[in-house]
């Protein structure tokens, strides 16, 4: 209970640029959840649909394949759906490739999207930080400069220990923001992966099944 009033106390003593760095650490937090959930679904849907379209590609069972990736929503059954929808009809691989590469272009934003933010936020606590307290030191140095001059180092360092505390709350702001920032990018770069060696994987089993088909 003491840690937690003091730290009241600290962000109280702050002064008015605490309150931004609050907010921009409260954006942060909305940003990093909703990334969260919508990386974890996407992860799960492409983990489920995989596993069970992989064996009917596998076993070049195109039909089965396209019958699952219908009913399916996630990222990968949408690449996966674009080069379904058209093996049987185009011979080439290098079509098929591209078709499948551009439903990558459209769902890879969907993937990234608002994950920069987090790194930038980040800047904007720890500079908000500063800013506070350098104003905080230009007040305090315009203070003592009227007072009497026993009481100036007193006032002096305990106005700069308050000018601090916005520098180190914008730093407990930032920190834990580039972590967060680069965690997401991690997840973000495993689920675009996923896609590319389902989409790989797929092409490999056309050309497979192309080449048995081939006459001798």
């Amino acid at each position: 209970m003491d840690f937690f009033y003091s730290i009241v106390r600290s962000f109280t003593a702050g002064g008015v640029f605490m309150l931004p760095i609050l907010f921009t650490g409260a954006l942060a937090a909305a940003i990093t959840i909703e990334r969260y959930v919508t990386l974890a679904k996407m992860g799960a849907g492409n983990r489920r649909t995989w596993s069970g379209v992989e064996p009917a590609i596998a076993s070049g069972d195109f039909d089965k394949a396209r019958e699952l990736t219908s009913k399916d929503d996630s990222p990968i059954a949408r690449v996966l759906s674009m080069g379904l929808a058209l093996q049987g009809a185009v011979r080439r691989r290098d079509d098929i490739e591209k078709a499948m590469q551009e439903s990558m272009m459209e769902i890879v934003p969907r993937l990234e999207k608002r994950t920069h933010y987090l790194a930038t936020l980040a800047n904007v606590a720890t500079l908000l930080g500063l800013l506070g307290t350098v104003s905080g030191l230009i007040h305090a140095f315009a203070a003592v400069a009227t007072v009497n001059p026993a009481e100036k180092a007193n006032l002096l360092s305990a106005s700069i220990s308050v000018a601090m505390n916005c520098t180190a709350f914008g730093l407990m702001t930032a920190v834990p923001l580039l972590f967060i920032h680069a965690w997401l990018q991690t997840r973000t770069t495993e689920l675009i992966d996923s896609l590319e060696m389902a989409s790989v994987k797929f092409l490999n089993a056309i050309t497979e099944r192309q080449s048995a088909a081939a006459p001798a």
